[in-house]
């Protein structure tokens, strides 16, 4: 279904899409964590840069394996590739709902218990910092995939 675009291959662009917008989340998820008064302002933006990324994610799987049809096994990356949904949904998730839960925080009419909230917001934390890693562990076998052996240091 998914293999090029304007004649390239789609899997490097839709990848270089989410090496983007994810990291974007990821920070963006740690920084409202910390930072209240970004919350409400910048949260959405937060959590659209986490969905879009989550979206593309499938893309990038499907146009990859069309791309290992033409170029070869890439070895560890397309099983770590495959993993990477399931971190970015984590951090889809717990990034909504600790917005979402903010929102309502900041319209209710009382104040509201603070313990679900900062739950919510621990789990986003690390959810950020497990997907961070992961996008490395991705990105880092995809570059050994594509360029291992063929870039020297000039030493």
């Amino acid at each position: 279904m998914f293999s090029t675009f304007n004649g390239l291959p789609l899997h490097p662009l839709v990848v270089h899409a989410i090496v983007v917008l994810l990291p974007l989340a990821t920070l963006g998820t740690l920084l409202i964590a910390v930072r209240p008064g970004w919350r409400v302002r910048y949260g959405p933006l937060v959590v659209a840069a986490a969905l879009v990324s989550t979206v593309l994610i499938p893309v990038a799987t499907s146009s990859g394996e069309n791309l290992e049809k033409q170029v070869g096994d890439p070895g560890q990356h397309a099983q770590l590739g495959d993993q990477l949904l399931w971190f970015a949904l984590a951090l889809l998730i717990t990034s909504a709902v600790f917005v979402a839960t903010e929102l309502r925080r900041e319209r209710a009419p009382t104040p509201q218990p603070p313990k679900l909230f900062t739950a919510w917001a621990v789990l986003a934390v690390v959810a950020a910092l497990a997907c961070s890693v992961q996008v490395y562990r991705v990105g880092d076998s995809g570059a050994r995939a594509a360029w291992g052996g063929t870039v020297s240091s000039g030493q």
